[in-house]
């Protein structure tokens, strides 16, 4: 088996050039993205076949690198799922199961598009949650607790917003590390 392939999985935002992700992937030859979706089409069921979809489309090892909705996208897809993953990082869930700020779905439209309940089973692959102190879309308790019912590790970021363009990050270094981490 040669080296794991890299599955970026955005959340529920449109293409974003500047964004961490964006700018790992293109910083990682053969890395393979979801599409992104953005906020208008939240149906979860067609988010999961997307995953699904890549996933399957690569052979040998792989390694999701999931951010924001993506995360609990990665967790109802993981329910469904035969592929075998060699590891997730599921980098600042967010709390689907407390009202979020403005600008973003609220609970009527989550739930009506299969987003909830969030999966609180554990994931059947190793997996690592990076949890944010001050993220607007979710309490740092909240996201410690998503990841003991994921039976995930834990990396604390600190106060690093939604780890996004918006809370000042676009490259993230870290990522990278973490990512190299998970793969070995």
């Amino acid at each position: 088996m040669g080296a794991p392939t890299v599955l970026f999985v955005p959340g529920l935002r449109d293409a974003a050039p500047q964004h961490w992700q964006t700018l790992l992937a293109t910083a990682m030859p053969g890395s393979v993205t979801v599409p992104p979706m953005g906020r208008t089409d939240l149906d979860c069921q067609a988010r999961v076949q997307a995953i699904e979809q890549a996933a399957q489309s690569i052979a040998g090892p792989l390694v999701i690198v999931a951010h924001s909705g993506g995360c609990i996208m990665v967790a109802h897809w993981a329910r469904q799922t035969r592929r075998a993953v060699h590891a997730a990082l599921l980098v600042t869930p967010p709390d689907f199961e407390t009202p979020m700020p403005e600008g973003y779905p609220g609970m009527a439209a989550l739930q009506a598009a299969g987003w909830l309940p969030v999966p609180r089973t554990a994931l059947p692959f190793p997996s690592l949650v990076c949890a944010s102190r001050n993220d607007p879309l979710a309490g740092f308790q909240r996201v410690l607790q998503l990841a003991i019912d994921w039976g995930s590790g834990v990396h604390d970021l600190g106060e690093v917003g939604h780890l996004n363009p918006a809370s000042g990050y676009g490259p993230w270094p870290e990522g990278q590390q973490l990512i190299a981490g998970l793969m070995h």
